[in-house]
This record gives C-alpha cells, sequence and structure tokens, in this order.
C-alpha cells in the first residue's frame, strides 16, 4: 500500500495548481498524489480543455508566490480596460488599468495551454506523483490516516485527503458531504471568435435580459465568448450555423471591435450555483469548484479557489508533520468562511439585479453603472473584491 503525505483528488486546474502550491512551499519535503481520471491529453480533457479563464490580480500575486508565473505569463493575454454596458440602455462604465497603476486589470489564459504547461511542470517534481487514469471509489479514514481505493483496485494511504474533484465532487458525495445548489435557469454558450479589429485588451461585459454576454481577450485578434441565455434561446443559438449565430451575437453585441469573422467550436453547459457549507472534515479538505461553483458573470469562480488553495497550502505549512491535522483544518475552515460567503453572494446579487429586463431594475443597474463611472467611493470597493484583492 503505497504511503502519501497528501492525496488530492483531481488533476485539472485547481488540482495541479494546488500540488504545484504545496511542493513549492514545503521545498519538495512533502509527498503528494494526484488521483486523474484523464489521461493527459489537453484538446480533450475537460478540466483543460478549449475553454479559457480571467486571472484576477490577485490571482496573479499567487501565482507568482507559487513560483507559477513567469512561465504562466508567457501564455497569458493582458486585459487593459474593461467595457461594461446594459444592452438598449444609456447605462455603462469603463475601468482602466491606469486607474489603479497597475500593468493590467488582469489576464486572460487558455486551459489547454495551461494543462500542456502543468503537466511538463509537475513531470519535473519528484515529490508529485500522477495515479493517471484513476478515480477515487472508496474512503475509509483513521485517527491518523486516511485510506484511498481507486477504482483499478489499488489503495493508497494519506495524511490528508483533498477534493478538486470539481462541482459533483465524488469524494464529498462518498462522505455525505452536501452542497446547497441553486439553478439560475440559465445556460453558457462558449466560443473562441475573431474579430476584424483588434481589441488592444479590452474586455467587454454587455448584460441583456436574459443574462450577460462576456468577450475575453486573446492572441491573434481573438475574443473568449460566454454568452449566458435562457436555455430555450441557448438551444436555439447552438442550432444555428456560424454565419446566423455570428449575426445573432452581432445584433446584441454591436459593432465595437467591427464584425465577427469566424467563430470556433461552441459548447455550452447549464449555470447553476453550488456551495458547500462545510469545507472541511476529519482527514479531508474541500478546494475550487468542489467547495464553490459560481455563475461566470464577474469571473470570481476560478479565483475564488485559488484563494482557498493558497490558504489550504500555507495552513499546510505549520505543520508539515501531519498537514491533515485538527489544527490545520480548522485554520483552513475559519479563513476561508468570510471570502467564501462574500464572493458567493456578490456574484448571485449581481445575477439577479443584471438579468431581467423589469423597469425598476432597469433603472436601478443604470443608475448604478453611471454611479460607477462618476463615484470613484463606490468604484473602488467593487473593485477590489473582483480583481481579487481581498484578505484571505
Amino acid at each position: 500500500m503505497k504511503q502519501f503525505d497528501i492525496v488530492i483528488a483531481g488533476g485539472a486546474m485547481a488540482g495541479m495548481t494546488l500540488a504545484l502550491a504545496i511542493n513549492k512551499y514545503s521545498q519538495g519535503a512533502l509527498s503528494i498524489a494526484v488521483v486523474e481520471p484523464y489521461q493527459a491529453d489537453y484538446d480533450a480533457h475537460p478540466g483543460f480543455d478549449s475553454r479559457a479563464i480571467a486571472l484576477s490580480l490577485g490571482t496573479v500575486d499567487l501565482f507568482k508566490q507559487f513560483g507559477l508565473w513567469q512561465d504562466i505569463s508567457q501564455l497569458a493575454t493582458a486585459i487593459k480596460h474593461i467595457h461594461v454596458s446594459d444592452c438598449g440602455h444609456a447605462g455603462m462604465t469603463d475601468i482602466d488599468h491606469q486607474e489603479i497603476a497597475a500593468e493590467a486589470l488582469g489576464y486572460v489564459i487558455e486551459l489547454a495551454d495551461v494543462g500542456r504547461y502543468y503537466n511538463d511542470r509537475v513531470s519535473g517534481c519528484d515529490g508529485i506523483h500522477m495515479l493517471c487514469p484513476a478515480h477515487v471509489s472508496q474512503i475509509e479514514r483513521f485517527q491518523h490516516e486516511v485510506r484511498v481505493t481507486l477504482n483499478d483496485g489499488q489503495s493508497i494511504v494519506g495524511k490528508l485527503l483533498v477534493a478538486s474533484d470539481g462541482a459533483m465532487s465524488t469524494c464529498c458525495e462518498l462522505l455525505g458531504i452536501e452542497s446547497n445548489l441553486h439553478d439560475f435557469d440559465q445556460v453558457a454558450v462558449i466560443a473562441n471568435v475573431k474579430t476584424s479589429q483588434a481589441h488592444h485588451g479590452h474586455a467587454f461585459e454587455r448584460f441583456t435580459s436574459s443574462g450577460p454576454l462576456a468577450l475575453l481577450p486573446m492572441s491573434e485578434h481573438r475574443m473568449s465568448l460566454v454568452w449566458c441565455l435562457n436555455p430555450e434561446q441557448a438551444k436555439r443559438m447552438m442550432s444555428l450555423n456560424d454565419v446566423a449565430f455570428m449575426q445573432s451575437l452581432q445584433n446584441t453585441f454591436g459593432w465595437r471591435l467591427g464584425k465577427f469573422e469566424t467563430i470556433g467550436q461552441r459548447s455550452c453547459y447549464p449555470l447553476t450555483q453550488s456551495f458547500r457549507q462545510q469545507n472541511v472534515s476529519h482527514r479531508f479538505a474541500v478546494v475550487g469548484n468542489a467547495a464553490q461553483t459560481l455563475h461566470p458573470i464577474a469571473g470570481q469562480g476560478f479565483n475564488l479557489g485559488i484563494r482557498d488553495i493558497a490558504t489550504l497550502t500555507e495552513s499546510i505549512m505549520s505543520r508539515l508533520d501531519d498537514p491533515g491535522a485538527y489544527p490545520v483544518l480548522s485554520e483552513y475552515r475559519r479563513r476561508r468562511e468570510q471570502d467564501r460567503v462574500a464572493t458567493a453572494s456578490l456574484t448571485s446579487s449581481l445575477v439577479g439585479i443584471f438579468s431581467n429586463d423589469y423597469l425598476s431594475f432597469r433603472i436601478a443597474r443604470n443608475l448604478g453603472l453611471a454611479a460607477l463611472d462618476n463615484v470613484a467611493m463606490l468604484k473602488v470597493p467593487l473593485l477590489t473584491r473582483t480583481l481579487g484583492l481581498v484578505a484571505r
């Protein structure tokens, strides 16, 4: 039976980042097993697919501490400016990187690129052992260890098991750790698009009656599209050919980037918020999407998960001899509580305000956008959270 200090279930962005962070902070003193169901084909891996995500400034600071940013920065596109508008109405606001005296407001990375980099990085770490393809099928916990049985019958032992296996976490199910679910009755349609005009590092978020439409800057004049629609609209949009889809997108977004010229493969997924009040248990911790999955309206989900990872890593460093000890997990739970609740509440509130066309909400959000554009004392607190510059 193989023995490790830490077993991580799930080797997508959260799990691999956690493994590399712990390896960096502990200087390789802790042995780590990463249990991952999918082989390292990053064009097909669901955790490292063609999607792009936005990294907040706070996340970039953490990646620097993890020793990862120097290489990831070569794969990233800077967000220099964000334009927020309300479709069909006057409300809008602009945020520029110069307002906060920073080189960028955030950065966009493609998950497939980071997956390849992580694979190369982990292969050079003696303290990280990939068990792949494999998934957790049974968990037994004892006073000083946790025993994990894999689907191939192999058993491994660790002092701590960390669930980073997504919103439908198998580990949490096996241990009976429940999740509070909220269905937003929206579907996110995702694709990469190319425009006739250069984006110059500009990102856009446009609120419509059915949900937000976001475009994030990428390389080669491309933009990463996330279009939130009600289920019937999403079904219709997915059925259109590329020309008809881009015409509909053009009508909704406008001509700020010129003409939409080409579009990549489209995909879609239903939008729900899941939140596990309990993010620790005996010899067990939960991070990333396994702990909480948020609506993409403000791009907070992944960045919140990275703050989980940073805090858990710091807590573990206090007890290198026993990373699953009660004081370690108690500290992690306590430090993460306020940030998790506040970020989830902010995200769900924004969905309610900006995803409908009731007159009262239209007036309120347009006044709010106008105020944000003109009153610094209103803009700064919101920027602080959305840029990930919050206490952990």
